[in-house]
C-alpha cells in the first residue's frame, strides 16, 4: 500500500525536527531564544559608575538615574519567576553576552522596575542612584582597540587652506574617494570618562580637539561587508580625539609623520559619557549630529552627510584587515571647525589649561572635559620628546 500524502508530511516533519534537535541551536537560534524580540517599557544607556568605592556596570534611565545591574538582577532573581541569569561583569561582559541573554534580562529589570513603582518617589529601590551622587567611569575599561578615521567628513579637508584651495581639494575628494584611512589610538592610558581631565603634555601647545561618534562593536567580525556591519555594532558613544599638532622634532629618523605624538599621549581619548545600544538610537547615517564647543563657543557642528565613507564603510575596511572584536570602537572621524584650522574661525586655537571642552552628540548625550596643564617632569637624559618651542615657531 502506498502512504498517502499526509503520512508522507508528518514523517518529514519529523525527521526534520530530529535533525534540527540534533545539531542544537545556532547563534540565530541562540538569539532568537534569548528574547531578542521582548518589549522594553523605556529606553535605557549603558555605563560603568563607582557606587561604593567600585566600578560598577549600570543602566542609565531618563539621562538622571543610574541603575546597579548586579543588585538588581540579584533583586530581580528573588522572584521565583525569573530565572537566574549571571549579571555582566562589567562593560566588556555585557557587550559580549548582550545578544545570548543579557539584552531580555536589562529588559526584564527595566519593566520589573516601572510596573512596580520603584524607580519614583520613596519607592524608589536602594540599587538606584542620582547620576550627580555617583561618578561617571569610562563606559567601556577598556576597549580592546580603538581605530580612527583620519580626514572622513569633507569640511575638515584642507582647512588650513585658502577657501579656493579648500574648495578644490574637497572637489577632487569627492571625486576619488578611494577607501577610508584609518589609525589605531591607545586605549588604556588615554581613554578618560566623563569630567574627567585632558593633561596638555608638558611643552606641547599645540593641543586640538575632534569631536567624533564611536560605534561600539557588539560581535566579532572579519571581513564584513557595509551592507551588513549594521549588525555588527552594539551601540554608540561620544568620543573626542584628542591631538598633538606639534608634529616631531627634525633630526634623526627621516620620517616626518608620527602618528603616535599625534594621538598617542594620556588623556586623549575621552569617551563616554555612556553607550546607547544601537535598538534606542537608530541608524547614524540618518541621524547623526555632533557638536563640540569650548568654553561654551562652538566650534564643530557637522551631521553624517558630511561624512566621505559612511560608517558601516569604515567597518568593511576595519574588518578586512583585523578581526573586530565586542568592545572594540571605531570612531567615524570629525569635521571642520578644529583648533588648527583656519576656515571657520579666521585663525588656528589650540586648547589651553582651564578650558572646558563639550562634546555632544543628539541621542547620546554630553561628554564634558576640563583642560588642565602637565608640569614640568625631572630629570631624563635627552630621549623625551621635546617642547614644540624648541623646534618650530608659531
Amino acid at each position: 500500500m502506498r502512504p498517502d500524502v499526509a503520512t508522507l508530511s508528518r514523517t518529514a516533519l519529523a525527521a526534520a525536527l530530529f535533525t534540527s534537535l540534533a545539531a542544537g541551536p545556532g547563534p540565530a537560534a541562540a538569539s532568537a531564544q534569548s528574547g531578542a524580540t521582548m518589549d522594553v517599557v523605556e529606553p535605557f544607556k549603558v555605563g560603568t559608575f563607582e557606587i561604593d568605592g567600585e566600578p560598577r556596570v549600570a543602566l542609565v534611565l531618563r539621562d538622571a538615574l543610574v541603575v546597579d545591574i548586579g543588585e538588581a538582577n540579584r533583586a530581580l532573581e528573588r522572584n521565583p519567576a525569573y530565572p537566574a541569569v549571571p549579571a555582566p561583569a562589567d562593560m566588556l561582559d555585557l557587550i559580549g553576552r548582550y545578544e545570548y541573554g543579557v539584552r531580555p534580562r536589562l529588559y526584564e529589570i527595566v519593566n520589573h522596575l516601572v510596573a512596580n513603582g520603584m524607580i519614583d518617589g520613596s519607592a524608589r529601590a536602594g540599587f538606584i542612584h542620582e547620576l550627580g551622587d555617583v561618578r561617571t567611569l569610562p563606559p567601556i575599561m577598556y576597549p580592546g582597540k580603538i581605530m580612527n578615521a583620519a580626514v572622513n567628513f569633507y569640511s575638515h579637508v584642507n582647512e588650513t587652506g585658502t577657501e579656493e584651495e579648500r574648495a578644490e581639494a574637497r572637489r577632487q575628494r569627492r571625486e576619488n574617494r578611494g577607501v577610508p584611512y584609518l589609525f589605531l589610538k591607545p586605549s588604556r592610558g588615554a581613554v578618560i570618562g566623563n569630567n574627567d581631565e585632558v593633561v596638555i603634555p608638558w611643552g606641547r601647545d599645540r593641543t586640538d580637539w575632534e569631536v567624533e561618534l564611536g560605534a561600539v562593536i557588539g560581535r566579532a567580525a572579519k571581513y564584513v561587508s557595509a551592507t551588513e556591519a549594521q549588525d555588527y555594532v552594539f551601540g554608540y558613544t561620544v568620543t573626542l580625539d584628542i591631538s598633538d599638532r606639534g608634529g616631531r622634532p627634525p633630526g634623526g629618523n627621516p620620517l616626518t609623520s608620527d602618528w603616535f605624538v599625534g594621538k598617542g599621549h594620556d588623556t586623549f581619548a575621552p569617551m563616554g559619557p555612556w553607550i546607547v545600544p544601537k535598538e534606542f538610537y537608530g541608524d547614524p547615517m540618518e541621524n547623526l549630529r555632533q557638536t563640540l564647543s569650548v568654553g561654551g563657543e562652538q566650534m564643530q557642528e557637522a551631521r553624517a552627510g558630511d561624512m566621505i565613507h559612511t560608517l558601516w564603510e569604515l567597518i568593511e575596511y576595519g574588518s578586512s584587515i583585523i578581526t573586530l572584536f565586542p568592545g572594540d570602537v571605531i570612531n567615524n572621524g570629525t569635521s571642520g571647525g578644529v583648533g588648527m584650522g583656519t576656515a571657520v574661525r579666521g585663525e588656528q586655537r589650540f586648547l589651553q589649561p582651564g578650558d572646558l571642552i563639550e562634546a555632544s552628540i543628539d541621542g547620546i548625550g554630553t561628554l564634558t572635559i576640563p583642560v588642565v596643564g602637565e608640569d614640568e617632569p625631572a630629570g631624563g637624559t635627552g630621549a623625551r620628546l621635546p617642547p614644540v618651542r624648541t623646534y618650530r615657531r608659531r
